[in-house]
């Protein structure tokens, strides 16, 4: 097997939690954070189609393990066909939470409907996947997990499990500041302010279901907004440089995707799959990408960015906000079909630069090197690999938010951060579940385990958006990313994706650029 799939949690994550549970349990103190460690239901009534409210718990999504997670070792003539099969099992979780969401009648009249009609139903399909994953694996030479079947099973999930997404802080203080705060392992069960989740659904007074949940009933929901006013600063400053540090900067100007590139596809987790994420991607960079490209195509993909040797994909899931309006793809799949409905948002800025190492020099990023920072899927997997980072102009020194969007003050942006990992085993430009070839730095900026220090990849989307407003515990024009539809368009889910393709030396000169501590464009 391979290494520990759970990857360090970078500073900023970790103490992003801790303001968020602080804010939850009333705690007033200061908690501080290292920013720069690497770190569809059509309801029989509305809610006027722009506005959520708090409910009482009942089955709100449903939870299953995250099998591609576990593969750490799929010999590689067995992953194309792995990744497919691997998004088979997201496409049944699509598909049994749509009957989720489409059957509240049933549910209420049948206390083991859900249980019976539904997660009985998904553990058989999901088991016979299972067996083909073994089957696939062991064909090419390899040694499936022994206890693969035990991930067949799927649960269901109430409104107070998926509060805020976020883990139990230790009182919600933050205890260690160099970054090794312990977490309590679960869920955290506590109603950020005091409101309480639905999953998107409430009872109403004539017995009638009602779409509270967001525009499709999947989210977000009241809780799931703080405003950043009221937040208790979380951040520091980076960590000191030592004598061999690599101070310099890359910075590459690739656009906002005003030409509008988009495509539901992932060709990093599910390639030859269409619609593989669920939901929809900006794209910036390579303008050739969809679920069908490899690397053969990849250099002939033309691309966004001014210095056309940077041909790198750089994408990640939509902002949009809920305000009663569809977009183009209201009746597609990833888009309104699996409940990420309302006006795509483009970014009104875009920076996208590369940093060095406060501890060493940095080697050049192999060419089709990938990377995935966050987790899509933490409203089902917890946090672990959490790497959210939510803020708003003029804030982001002070808050980064993990599990709640910020609700900005009048003229202030909100800011949407990401900071890949830095670390790289020297080998792999993949792997199997496409984490442990990379890996973040430790508290103190510096490599573990062999790895090597790589340019680190940050990324700063603006976005211009009128403040949501929440009252009586519904809020109003509502904003979110895309996702997956039973991850409720939770904040931490965010996540963002890149695939390092470049010409003419480029990867050399952004490594030198950075080891001689020039700030280079």
């Amino acid at each position: 097997m391979g290494r520990n799939t759970r990857k360090r949690r970078t500073p900023l994550a970790t103490k992003a939690i801790a303001a968020s549970a602080a804010l939850a349990l009333g705690g007033g103190g200061l908690i501080w954070a290292n920013f720069y460690a690497s770190a569809h239901e059509s309801s029989n009534q509305s809610w006027g189609g722009n506005q959520t409210k708090a409910s009482t718990a009942q089955v709100a999504t449903i939870s299953c393990p995250d099998v591609g997670q576990k593969l750490t070792n799929v010999p590689n003539q067995a992953r194309t066909e792995v990744a497919g099969e691997l998004a088979n099992l997201d496409r049944q979780i699509t598909d049994a939470y749509q009957r989720l969401a489409t059957t509240r009648d049933a549910q209420a009249q049948d206390a083991s409907f859900v249980q019976n009609s539904i997660l009985q139903p998904l553990q058989d399909r999901r088991k016979a996947i299972l067996d083909r994953i073994k089957l696939e694996i062991t064909r090419a030479g390899g040694t499936a997990p022994g206890d693969l079947n035990a991930l067949a099973a799927c649960t269901s999930q109430t409104a107070n499990q998926t509060t805020a997404g976020s883990q139990q802080q230790n009182g919600g203080q933050q205890q260690n500041n160099t970054g090794g705060q312990q977490q309590n392992g679960g869920q955290q069960q506590n109603n950020t302010g005091g409101q309480q989740q639905n999953g998107g659904q409430q009872q109403g007074g004539n017995g009638q279901q009602q779409n509270i949940g967001g525009q499709a009933g999947n989210g977000p929901v009241a809780a799931d907004f703080v405003d950043i006013t009221k937040v208790q600063p979380n951040v520091q400053g980076k960590p000191r440089n030592s004598r061999n540090a690599s101070t310099g900067t890359f910075t590459t100007r690739c656009g906002v995707n005003a030409n509008k590139n988009f495509n539901t596809d992932n060709v990093i987790v599910a390639p030859g799959v269409a619609n593989g994420a669920h939901h929809l991607h900006d794209y910036v960079g390579n303008q050739k990408v969809n679920a069908f490209s490899s690397n053969q195509t990849f250099l002939q993909g033309g691309t966004s960015c001014q210095n056309r040797n940077d041909v790198s994909s750089y994408y990640w899931p939509v902002v949009r906000v809920q305000n009663g309006t569809q977009d183009f793809d209201q009746n597609r799949d990833g888009g309104g079909k699996e409940g990420n409905v309302g006006k795509i948002l483009t970014p009104v800025q875009a920076q996208i630069k590369y940093v060095g190492s406060p501890k060493s020099k940095v080697v050049a990023m192999p060419q089709f090197l990938r990377i995935i920072t966050g987790d899509a899927k933490t409203t089902t997997n917890g946090l672990a690999n959490a790497n959210a980072h939510w803020s708003c102009t003029g804030f982001e020194n002070k808050v980064q938010l993990t599990t709640q969007y910020p609700i900005c003050p009048q003229g202030s942006k909100v800011v949407r951060t990401f900071a890949f990992q830095s670390c790289w085993d020297g080998q792999n430009a993949d792997s199997a579940n496409h984490r442990t070839h990379v890996a973040f730095a430790d508290a103190n900026g510096n490599c573990q385990n062999g790895f090597k220090a790589i340019p680190q990849l940050t990324m700063r989307l603006v976005y211009n958006i009128q403040p949501p407003t929440v009252q009586n515990g519904q809020v109003k024009n509502a904003y979110a990313v895309d996702g997956f539809p039973e991850q409720l368009h939770k904040a931490a889910t965010d996540h963002d994706d890149f695939i390092s393709i470049t010409k003419n030396g480029l990867a050399n000169k952004i490594a030198n650029c950075i080891n001689r501590g020039q700030n280079c464009a």
